[in-house]
C-alpha cells in the first residue's frame, strides 16, 4: 500500500426510506472541519434507490462531492451489497478517510469494511482531530466501560476509518447555493452477491423516544432513589414538552430504559434545556450533556461535580424542588 496515493475525506451518508439521518449532516459538518485543515475534497457517499434529491441535500450541507450509488438492490440497507459497493468505490478512488454514524446500520457496516479492506477502524468516537503534522486522523473514544478515553491513530493502512456517535457534532448551516458536483458511479453488483432478501420491513421501534432531537429534558440519576421517583421527573417533562432521561446509574438500577441513557455509554444530547435530579455529574454522564443550552442542577450536594456546570445549581431535595417547579410552570409563571 502506499499511503501517498489516498487523498480526500468520504462520509457515509445514511438514508432510510429517502430521508437523510440526522448524524450523516452532522459527520458532514465535522469532516468539514477535517478536509479544510488536510486541504482536500469532502465527499459524501449515498447509497440507495432513487435517492438523487438527497444528493441536493448533501450538497448544501457542506458535501464538495457526492458519490451517488443508485440501485434497486441497494433500496434496503444489506451487509452484502453496502459492503461490496463501498469497498469497490474505496479500491477505484482511494479516500485517506471514512467516516460513518455508530448507528444500528453504522457499526454493522463499518466492520465489515474495514475487514475487507485490511485497515483500522475506531468504533463509537466522540472527538476527531488532525495530528500537528497533518499525517494522521485522532480519533478519541470512550474505553474501558467508559472509565477513561482513547486517543487512536492508524499509522499504516487507509483508508482510516471511525463510527461516530450521534449528536456529539452539529451540522453545517444549509446553503442551498453552495457549490457541488454529484456524480452517479457506475456498479458492479447483482443479485448473486446479496446472500440475504429483504422480505418485509417491520417498524416494531416506531414508538421509542429519541432524546437526541428533544429540545427539553428532565434526567434522573441514582438520587431519585427508585422507579418510582421517576414519575415526578415524567410530570415535569410533560409541562415542559419534553422527555425524560437517566444516567448509567438509573440504568443499571432498571428504573429507566437502556435508549434514554445520557453519557459516554449512551447517548450525546443538546437541548436548549436540561435538568439534572439528582444526578452527581461523573465524568461519563457530563460528556453527554455538557454542550446544552441551558444547564439546570438539581441536588443536595452542593459539591457535586454537575453543579460546577450548571447554569443554575439549585441546592435541595428533588421531590420537594421539582414539585415547586411543576407548579410554577403550571401557573404560568
Amino acid at each position: 500500500m502506499n499511503i501517498a496515493d489516498y487523498k480526500g475525506v468520504w462520509v457515509f451518508a445514511e438514508q432510510k426510506n429517502g430521508v437523510l439521518q440526522k448524524v450523516s449532516l452532522e459527520l458532514l459538518g465535522e469532516g468539514k472541519k477535517i478536509a479544510d485543515k488536510l486541504g482536500v475534497k469532502l465527499t459524501a457517499l449515498l447509497l440507495g434507490e432513487n435517492v438523487g434529491e438527497i444528493a441536493k441535500e448533501l450538497v448544501a450541507f457542506g458535501a464538495d462531492e457526492v458519490l451517488v450509488a443508485d440501485s434497486p438492490l441497494l433500496k434496503h440497507y444489506t451487509t452484502d451489497g453496502y459492503t461490496k459497493v463501498i469497498c469497490d468505490l474505496v479500491n477505484e478512488k482511494k479516500p485517506e478517510i471514512l467516516f460513518i454514524g455508530a448507528t444500528f446500520i453504522g457499526r454493522d457496516l463499518g466492520p465489515r469494511i474495514a475487514a475487507r479492506l485490511s485497515t483500522g477502524l475506531t468504533a463509537d468516537c466522540t472527538s476527531l482531530d488532525i495530528d500537528a503534522e497533518g499525517k494522521f486522523l485522532l480519533a478519541t473514544r470512550p474505553a474501558f466501560g467508559g472509565n477513561l478515553m482513547a486517543t487512536i491513530a492508524c499509522a499504516e493502512h487507509r483508508p482510516q476509518m471511525a463510527t461516530v456517535r450521534p449528536g456529539v457534532f452539529g451540522k453545517l448551516e444549509k446553503d442551498d447555493n453552495r457549490p457541488g458536483e454529484i456524480v452517479n458511479v457506475k456498479l458492479d453488483l447483482k443479485d448473486s452477491d446479496i446472500r440475504t432478501k429483504v422480505v418485509k420491513v417491520v417498524n416494531t421501534a416506531k414508538d421509542l423516544v429519541d432524546i437526541g432531537e428533544a429540545e427539553f429534558i428532565v434526567s434522573g440519576g441514582r438520587g431519585v432513589g427508585s422507579a418510582e421517583g421517576f414519575k415526578l421527573l415524567h410530570e415535569l417533562a410533560d409541562v415542559l414538552g419534553g422527555t425524560v432521561a437517566g444516567s448509567r446509574a438509573a440504568v443499571d438500577k432498571e428504573w429507566i430504559e437502556k435508549h434514554l441513557q445520557v453519557g459516554q455509554t449512551g447517548k450525546t444530547v443538546k437541548p436548549k434545556v436540561y435538568i439534572a435530579c439528582g444526578i452527581s455529574g461523573a465524568i461519563q454522564h457530563l460528556a453527554g450533556m455538557q454542550d446544552s443550552d441551558f444547564i439546570i442542577a438539581i441536588n443536595k450536594d452542593a459539591e457535586a461535580p454537575i453543579m460546577k456546570i450548571a447554569d443554575y445549581a439549585i441546592v435541595g431535595d428533588l421531590n420537594k424542588v421539582v414539585p415547586e417547579m411543576i407548579a410554577q410552570l403550571k401557573g404560568g409563571k
